[in-house]
């Protein structure tokens, strides 16, 4: 599986957000969207993801499921944490399993991403950093072979931290890829970077 851009542009408003943007990811392989507040880093992931428009260039998928769009195959994790505070950490892991596909792996998810004790509480007891990581159980809880992932670890302590890095090493090694957005590290051995300017 390859995604592949070229000269992808982007508009918001008014405002020529990038231009001419240019990259090749192949399965195994995490590509870290690097630049300064503002440079585009999440309208690029959100065009991957299918929900914003790209106003020029091309974007395509290589070797996918050919019945599925790109979109269709990725797992898009934002800078909001979509939970529902009435329903329990289990449950809002059971919502999105049912949403994304048939993923049964709820105990799972939740131990990997250090959640398993508290699956009965209700999400909006949660701080900032177990919201995060409940999010995060969505990408172990659905199988599917693109992580798009912006500023993942954003309130995650330095533990989470490496728990994610855990999981997203298992993910590579499995043939998945990761377009990632950030200002910090991944804890990753080997990342591409792709650098966008402020305009």
């Amino acid at each position: 599986m390859r995604i592949c851009a070229s000269n992808l542009g982007c508009v918001r408003g008014d405002r020529e957000v990038f231009s001419d943007v240019n990259f090749s990811i192949a399965s195994g392989e995490a590509l870290a969207v690097l630049g300064p507040n503002g440079a585009g880093k999440s309208s690029l992931l959100r065009i991957i993801a299918g929900l914003v428009r790209t106003t020029s260039g091309r974007l395509t998928l290589e070797d996918g499921a050919p019945e599925l769009t790109l979109p269709e195959q990725a797992h898009y994790l934002g800078h909001l944490d979509a939970l529902k505070p009435s329903l329990s950490v289990a449950e809002n892991l059971v919502f999105w399993t049912r949403y994304l596909g048939t993923g049964d792996m709820i105990a799972e998810a939740l131990a990997a991403v250090g959640l398993a004790a508290i699956g009965d509480l209700p999400a909006a007891y949660l701080s900032a950093g177990q919201r995060r990581r409940l999010s995060i159980a969505r990408l172990t809880a659905v199988t599917r072979p693109i992580w798009l992932l912006d500023e993942p670890t954003s309130s995650l302590d330095q533990a989470a931290q490496g728990r994610l890095a855990e999981l997203m090493h298992a993910h590579l090694a499995g043939g998945g890829l990761i377009v990632a957005a950030t200002h910090g590290p991944l804890g990753l051995d080997q990342v591409q970077e792709l650098h966008l300017g402020a305009r």
